[in-house]
């Protein structure tokens, strides 16, 4: 049987929502999988200076209309 993935957000900004009281990315987004140190993509989170989003769900962020990024 296959392992459904779950991606977390990678995000080389952030900002702050003052009505969730939490950061939330911002700028260039990327899907990340948490346990490992690249995104799905196969950027190096540490190398493109991206910054984990754990508590933001890949499929929360909306490159095109905004969303939490």
């Amino acid at each position: 049987m296959a392992r459904t993935r779950r991606y977390q957000v990678a995000a080389s900004g952030r900002w702050w929502d003052e009505e969730d009281n939490r950061w939330l990315p911002a700028g260039e987004v990327h899907a990340w999988e948490q346990g490992l140190n690249q995104t799905a993509c196969g950027l190096s989170l540490h190398r493109s200076r991206l910054a984990r989003f754990a508590a933001v769900g890949w499929s929360d962020v909306l490159p095109e209309s905004g969303g939490t990024a």
